[in-house]
């Protein structure tokens, strides 16, 4: 299998990228979650469902195994990471791409789908689309009534727990699938810079809902959410009804869904992969 592993410059950052697959396949750009995370273990987790395609896995700018950036809040945008994927696709000569989105990174796929003809779809697995959804969660695993105010909301959760314990109550069903997920992310050896999560932080992250910019459009988008996710379930539900997009709840499941429930998530995964490659209804 070709495999082709560098760095390539984008402008002010220099990303670390992995593509992987037959260069004439269709093309899927792989967006990991955050901010501040990387594609190991997407990679690690999602690879033997993606034969038939060519995969570009990336770190995004500032995080992970590609270069650091200075703490400016400035570098640290959601324009700038789509920025950053519309070059990396012209390096690597793609006029047309499709997308692969965790997470945070959901919003940088969505923002892609939304001003580039070169994206053609997408795949939103788990995704982040409302930070104060989110922090309203994050108050209620800590066993707080939320706020109105999402920051408050942050404030106040943080106060009463350390933040990788209150978003593990949310992502993970069962101590096995997050001692599974922490035997993947500890064995990849990746201590990746904490500036990503900081400039985000700094330019109001918390207070960003993506909502109102979803609308149905021509291009294909699928949703895959575990039921037991609560950092992205039942909100996906929202966020599929204003796209009008088909969207598969995965039983039993959590924000990795593929480790929680691997047979139900392999079935709803490649449904949604083949439904990226085919005609859209809307498509005009």
């Amino acid at each position: 299998m070709r495999e082709e592993i560098g760095y390539i410059p984008v402008g002010e950052a220099e990303l670390y990228v992995e593509d992987v697959g037959d260069e004439h396949a269709p093309a899927l750009l792989v967006l990991h979650g955050g901010p501040g995370g990387n594609a190991y273990a997407l990679r690690e987790g999602l690879q033997d469902y993606l034969e038939g395609f060519r995969v570009i896995y990336f770190d995004q700018r500032g995080s992970g195994r590609s270069l650091e950036l200075p703490q400016d809040p400035r570098l640290f945008t959601i324009d700038a990471l789509v920025g950053d994927t519309v070059a990396l696709a012209e390096a690597l000569g793609l006029d047309q791409f499709h997308l692969l989105a965790h997470g945070f990174g959901a919003l940088v796929a969505l923002e892609l789908l939304r001003r580039y003809p070169e994206a053609l779809g997408a795949v939103l697995l788990s995704p982040w689309v409302s930070f104060p959804w989110l922090s309203a969660r994050l108050a209620e695993a800590a066993g707080l009534e939320p706020l109105a105010d999402p920051e408050a909301n942050l404030r106040a959760a943080l106060e009463k727990a350390e933040p990788k314990l209150l978003f593990d109550r949310l992502m993970f069903p069962t101590p096995h699938g997050r001692l599974e997920y922490e035997w993947v992310a500890e064995g990849s050896g990746i201590l990746g810079p904490d500036t990503p999560a900081w400039g985000f932080l700094r330019n109001g992250l918390w207070r960003l809902d993506y909502t109102p910019y979803l609308s149905p459009s021509s291009k294909q988008v699928a949703v895959v959410v575990g039921e037991q996710d609560g950092t992205s379930y039942p909100y996906a539900e929202e966020v599929a009804e204003r796209l009008k997009a088909p969207i598969r709840v995965i039983p039993g499941a959590g924000h990795y869904p593929w480790i929680d429930q691997p047979e139900a998530f392999g079935e709803a995964f490649r449904e949604s992969l083949e439904g990226l490659l085919a005609p859209s209804p809307w498509r005009v």
